[in-house]
């Protein structure tokens, strides 16, 4: 048995704990054919997807989604991870499924606040000024600033009561009218 979660495509379903026995579990969680998506900086962990989620048309899973790319930077934007998805510890050396590690598992499934931190182009990393309710809003801010703020050249994400040792990110003055 390998102790993993679920995480539902649905976002208003929350991660559930699974056990995982065999071949059929992961199969009867993801709806179909099991394709693997392994995170190595996080965990690690493995991430099974239904490996046929485009032609059956499933629904994004914007969670597991922007997990994937805030861990994987090379796939962001790429692709999206569709369905319902399991997740489990990263095969050992013999290739066997293992746990998911404890902090994974109390890191996605425990309403713990996060900040996201920022690294700008000074080379300093910088907390953001809110506080979100959870790992999952977190990281998907996380994702959205980088895409839609171009001084951002990283993004982290750290728990609340941690990030207060980082400095407070600097907020750009706005042009007042009529200045160049």
């Amino acid at each position: 048995m390998v102790k993993g979660l679920l995480i539902p495509a649905d976002g208003r379903d929350p991660v559930e704990h699974r056990d995982y026995h065999q071949l059929n579990d992961y199969q009867q969680a993801v709806g179909g054919w099991i394709e693997a998506v392994d995170i190595p900086s996080f965990g690690p962990v493995t991430i099974y997807v239904n490996e046929n989620g485009i032609a059956e048309r499933l629904e994004p899973n914007l969670r597991a989604t922007f997990l994937w790319w805030f861990h994987v930077p090379h796939v962001r934007d790429r692709s999206a991870l569709l369905g319902d998805v399991a997740v489990v510890g990263y095969p050992n050396h013999e290739g066997d499924t293992t746990d998911t590690p404890e902090e994974v598992l109390d890191l996605l499934t425990e309403p713990t606040p996060h900040v996201v931190s920022v690294l700008l182009e000074d080379g300093i990393w910088y907390r953001g000024r809110n506080v979100n309710r959870d790992y999952w809003e977190a990281i998907q801010w996380a994702m959205i600033k980088l895409s839609r703020e171009p001084e951002i050249q990283d993004v982290g994400v750290v728990p609340a009561d941690k990030a207060e040792r980082l400095p407070l990110r600097p907020i750009t003055p706005l042009p007042t009218i009529g200045s160049k």
